[in-house]
Formats: structure tokens, C-alpha cells, sequence
């Protein structure tokens, strides 16, 4: 591409709270799991009773409890470094990139009617999105805390996920100011 970046910002797949906590909990099933084939004599816990391990006559249950959860973990571990989200901002307009063939989406700045900076409401229940189109707006998200939202002519909305919003924001602010004069 022509002209230098002035922004960039890279998202991994593995960095999404929802999923990491989806995945750390059914680690931890797993593990409990192995335990109780390990330990399968009933267990009275004061108002609760664990009974014993109802299948004792498969012998090697446990183990596969257990290569489950260390599977689980090891795929938490590889999706740390699977990009997600590539975001690039350049002199007169920004590239949004996927993960492994998605479509590259450009943004054009001339194109670009007001921006703004917004909080994110919940941001453990937010799975990740790459160009999709809910509710009237385009959505771009991995990690964070805070958006940025685009408006263009056409009244289309992107929402843009990002760690480093104030940056983007404030670039992106600078371009619509030079811009307009």
C-alpha cells in the first residue's frame, strides 16, 4: 500500500474474554473430571453429597478427562497468536483485515461524516466479530474496552473494537479536521 502507516493495531483471537472463559472452565470440568475417576469413593461435603464416580467400568475415563483438559488448555495457548483483526491507518483512509481469507475492508476517509469514541456496555459478554452487519452497523471486534464509531455519508456505522482508542480516535479526528479545511 502506498503512503506510511500512522496507526496499526493487532488483535488476537485468544485475547477475547468470553472464550477464554468458556475454555477456562471446561479445562476445569475436565480436571475435575480426572479427579473424581482418580478419587471415586462417595464424599459428604456438610449439605452436599458427591456420590462415586459413575463410570467405573470404563478403565481409562480419567485419562481421557485429562488429555481433554490439556487439550483445551494447549488451543487457549494457540489461539494467543491467531491474528484476528489487523487495523492499519494510512493518510486517506484505514484497512481492516481478517483472519486467513476474510475480505479486506477499506474505510475512506472522504468518505467519513463524524466519528466518535464510545464505551463499550458489557465487555465480558462481547464474542469476537469481524464485518459483520447487525442493527444497522458494521462491527470489528477481538479485545478491548472501547470502540470507535464511523459514520459515513450513507449513514452506514462502523464500530471499531479497539485497546487504543483514544489514538485511533484522536488520528482519525486530526484527518476529518484537515479535511474539512
Amino acid at each position: 500500500m502506498n503512503g506510511e502507516e500512522e496507526f496499526e493495531e493487532k488483535q488476537y483471537l485468544g485475547s477475547n474474554k468470553l472464550g477464554l472463559a468458556i475454555r477456562m472452565l471446561l479445562a476445569v470440568f475436565c480436571f475435575v473430571g480426572y479427579y473424581w475417576s482418580e478419587n471415586p469413593k462417595p464424599v459428604d461435603i456438610g449439605v452436599i453429597t458427591i456420590g462415586s464416580y459413575p463410570a467405573s467400568d470404563l478403565p481409562d475415563s480419567g485419562r481421557v478427562f485429562f488429555l481433554l483438559g490439556l487439550l483445551t488448555l494447549l488451543l487457549s495457548l494457540v489461539l494467543l497468536f491467531i491474528l484476528h483483526i489487523h487495523i492499519r491507518v494510512y493518510a486517506n483512509y484505514m484497512l481492516i483485515d481478517g483472519f486467513f481469507r476474510s475480505r479486506r475492508v477499506k474505510i475512506d476517509f472522504h468518505s467519513i461524516r463524524s466519528v466518535k469514541k464510545v464505551k463499550l456496555k458489557n465487555t465480558f459478554l462481547n464474542s469476537p466479530t469481524y464485518n459483520l452487519y447487525r442493527k444497522g452497523s458494521i462491527r470489528f471486534f477481538s479485545s478491548g474496552t472501547e470502540l470507535v464509531e464511523l459514520r459515513d455519508r450513507d449513514g452506514l456505522i462502523y464500530r471499531i473494537g479497539t485497546q487504543h482508542a483514544r489514538e485511533l480516535y484522536q488520528i482519525i479526528s486530526k484527518k476529518m479536521e484537515q479535511k474539512s479545511s
